[in-house]
């Protein structure tokens, strides 16, 4: 892919990322730690163990550390674009995720938090991961999508168009539920399911926002962002649209996150599958003839 056609600076990514971790602040990593909670919640419901299991870019450490301790997956192979997400000791690899180095048909799962949705490739990622499972073998995401964000969004754009006449993109667009659920039935997963969860985060001004989203390495990385330095007067004017579109009537701030999740297997025989058209025993019209009475 051009760098053109690429809509995501990943080298600033992993920046953004680092930095964060570097700052380290309590509670930042608020929204990884939910996300990582759930997905080892949702793979405790499949009555399995998994032999090699990948944390796919992770880059915070939680998933893995909550997959080791829910004791499923007896060997935990975290893939990061940079060294410095992995700590002393852990099993890893330096690698990127839409360029997996791992052998077709070598892991039985693979689990990714909050990353997916910032590939340049998603599609080629997805079928990345499904070449990389074994037969039967396990998908589980979850990724950013729906109305993310639309607050600060909406708030950035007019509060930049009333004062310079137009506006750049400053929040990064998100897939909705259904394009992502069609993403994984096109890569090949059979047995897919999807659904979406949303959390409201409040917050005391946009300022405060703004914090959580840098301590947390999700500030902008669009390449089509503006360039051009913004003073502190945006800034000021989109809290106050803020705060006259999204407030609650404690004057707090909603900040709404949607997690889509998947779930996909890597096609197997043993598998359950639809009937075939026309293989019914019975026609649907003979099944809601009323019975006779005896």
């Amino acid at each position: 892919m051009t760098e053109a056609a690429a809509p995501f600076d990943r080298s600033l990514l992993d920046r953004r990322r680092l930095r964060a971790a570097a700052g380290a602040e309590p509670g930042a990593d608020f929204l990884l730690q939910a996300v990582a909670e759930e997905l080892v919640d949702r793979l405790s419901l499949v009555q399995r163990r998994f032999a090699v299991g990948v944390d796919l870019a992770g880059y915070g450490g939680q998933l893995a550390a909550r997959l080791k301790a829910g004791g499923q997956v007896d060997h935990i192979l975290r893939l990061e674009r940079d060294a410095r997400f992995l700590r002393e000791g852990e099993n890893g690899i330096v690698a990127d995720e839409e360029a997996l180095p791992l052998r077709d048909e070598s892991v039985d799962l693979v689990v990714s938090a909050l990353s997916l949705h910032l590939t340049n490739d998603t599609p080629g990622a997805f079928v990345q991961i499904r070449r990389a499972l074994r037969p039967d073998g396990l998908f589980l995401a979850a990724l950013l999508g729906g109305e993310t964000l639309n607050e600060l969004r909406s708030s950035l754009v007019a509060a930049e168009a009333e004062i310079y006449g137009g506006a750049s993109p400053r929040v990064a667009p998100f897939a909705d539920m259904r394009d992502a659920g069609g993403l994984l039935q096109r890569t090949g997963f059979a047995l897919p399911v999807i659904d979406q969860d949303r959390l409201t985060v409040r917050y005391d001004t946009l300022f405060h926002l703004m914090r959580d989203l840098r301590a947390m390495g999700m500030t902008n990385v669009l390449r089509a962002r503006s360039r051009r330095p913004v003073g502190r007067r945006l800034f000021l004017r989109a809290g106050e649209i803020y705060a006259e579109r999204f407030a609650d009537p404690d004057g707090r701030l909603r900040a709404t996150f949607d997690i889509i999740y998947l779930s996909g297997w890597r096609p197997h025989d043993s598998q359950q599958k639809p009937l075939k058209p026309g293989s019914a025993q019975m026609s649907l019209a003979e099944a809601l003839k009323p019975k006779p009475q005896g």
